[in-house]
């Protein structure tokens, strides 16, 4: 035990036994930091190197290397005879209070003042503003969400430790702009089999997520001042790379058959991009007819122009085989698809994929490697083994399963609590589905609702955050997916009293 009266104690050292760093390393950088600080003085005489061992708890050669090298960097001088001392020609002053200036507001670019400025769309996993007591609902309706409770992470975590115990020569160093090789065969052929996308691995890109494709094909395909369509509402995280590229965004209208090209065709006939979710669009949840399908194509085609295509979670549809993807109907190579493992696996996994058509693939490898190097290879070996071995489309089974008996259980209990409050639909796929305010609060605003909502710790998000136009429908997202089942109902309750008070 330290005595009070020693410099261990008068100097606070913080050792951690069971840390990374050597107990030397640790007690060589605390001492060298108090000399710099002032609070051990030029010419003070340290502790004998037993006393100071007894001290700390430590071997006595711990404390002599650390003094060793002070003394080896002019910090310490070991007088014969004499003992330790801090160094005298330390130019060191005495310590001084000194006011911080406030520091500028920095300059920030046009381009970034619009990528900020837009209003914020409500984190899907937190309640801001919620009350303290307020933790009764865990994560309650978070539109987006996967349950990631269920994911077999026992097995992930032994496709990790197998990949990466004994891994091979070329994994740790990397390479390959596209991907790890493997994952990318897995791709390739998962999206031939699920989604009649007919692809080879080299058309395969690993990314990070959503934005970051949609970011390279803006700076491979784009010049600033493009014009390029937006769904709308939409998601202002797409909306927000578009406008960091320095693009005119076209806020086209999405009614039931997805969205309208027509409408598209008038605002920016001469646009060179469109960002669509054709199989389930988000936030709204509807599916781009047929008809708009082909439309799209032709006027990519007629334009010139490219259409990215946000497949995000086409996998959970609840009636029927999943609808086609709109890459499937394009002959002419105009449309860049993009797919995500955030909702079949976790988010924090942040790893996508995009498939570009063939013209384009290398040019899409060249940039990547110009801007990023690579993506992180550590979890891609595990995630091409889950894909072959079959887990990976047997977790994405249960979960349509689990899903599907989740919306249903959801909208008996909303007919119970919030019958006459808030209509409902039954989705086709999904996780989440959105309410639209009935009688008493029809003329309430869904923003209005949604803080009342979060004050008590229950998310929702509101269709008038994605609403870049404004005057929009208004309504509230309710995600049923990672809902607590024991929780929904008494949640459901819950905002039916805090609504109607």
């Amino acid at each position: 035990m330290a005595r009070k009266s020693g410099i261990g104690t008068l100097l606070g050292f913080d050792l951690e036994r069971a840390g990374p760093n050597p107990l030397f390393q640790q007690l060589y950088r605390q001492l060298r930091q108090a000399v710099l600080e002032g609070r051990l003085r030029p010419g003070v005489r340290l502790p004998a190197t037993r006393f100071l061992a007894r001290e700390l708890g430590l071997s006595r050669n711990t404390v002599l290397t650390a003094y060793d090298q002070l003394a080896s960097e002019g910090f310490l001088e070991l007088r014969h005879r004499s003992g330790v001392f801090v160094a005298e020609d330390l130019p060191i002053a005495e310590p001084v209070a000194v006011a911080t200036p406030p520091t500028p507001a920095p300059r920030i670019g046009k381009r970034g003042q619009a990528t900020i400025g837009s209003r914020p769309v409500t984190d899907p996993r937190v309640a801001p503003g919620a009350a303290p007591d307020a933790k009764r609902w865990p994560g309650c309706f978070a539109s987006a969400l996967p349950d990631v409770s269920s994911f077999p992470f026992d097995l992930w975590a032994r496709l990790l430790a197998r990949h990466w115990r004994r891994p091979s020569a070329q994994l740790p160093v990397g390479g390959d702009a596209g991907g790890l090789p493997d994952l990318r065969a897995a791709i390739a052929h998962y999206v031939g089999e699920a989604r009649g996308i007919a692809c080879d691995p080299d058309h395969v890109m690993v990314v990070s997520g959503i934005r970051q494709a949609l970011d390279l094909t803006c700076r491979l395909l784009l010049d600033p001042d493009d014009a390029a369509w937006m769904e709308n509402p939409g998601h202002p995280g797409l909306r927000a790379v578009l406008v960091a590229n320095g693009l005119q965004v076209a806020s086209v209208p999405v009614d039931g058959e997805g969205i309208d090209v027509a409408a598209g065709r008038r605002l920016a006939p001469r646009a060179r991009l469109a960002c669509v979710a054709p199989s389930h669009q988000y936030p709204l949840g509807v599916a781009l007819s047929l008809q708009r399908r082909l439309m799209l194509l032709d006027w990519a085609r007629e334009a010139e122009a490219w259409v990215l295509e946000d497949d995000y979670d086409s996998e959970y549809r609840y009636a029927g085989r999943p609808l086609a993807a709109l890459k499937s109907l394009d002959a002419d190579h105009r449309v860049i698809y993009v797919g995500t493992l955030s909702k079949l696996m976790f988010p924090s996994l942040r790893l996508a994929y995009l498939v570009a058509p063939p013209q384009l693939a290398d040019a899409f490898r060249r940039l990547r490697a110009a801007l990023d190097d690579q993506p992180s290879m550590v979890a891609q070996p595990a995630l091409a083994e889950l894909f072959r071995s079959g887990h990976l489309a047997a977790h994405v089974r249960r979960m349509r399963q689990t899903y599907a008996a989740r919306q249903r259980a959801f909208l008996a209990a909303a007919q119970a609590h919030l019958d006459g409050l808030v209509a409902f639909k039954p989705e086709d796929s999904g996780l989440h589905l959105v309410g639209r305010p009935l009688g008493r609060l029809r003329n309430r605003h869904d923003h209005a609702l949604a803080a009342l909502a979060r004050r008590e710790g229950i998310v929702l998000s509101c269709l008038s955050e994605y609403d870049a136009v404004g005057g929009g429908p208004e309504g509230l997202m309710f995600g049923y997916a990672a809902a607590p089942e024991h929780l929904v109902a008494p949640a459901l309750q819950r905002l039916k009293e805090i609504w109607t008070q």
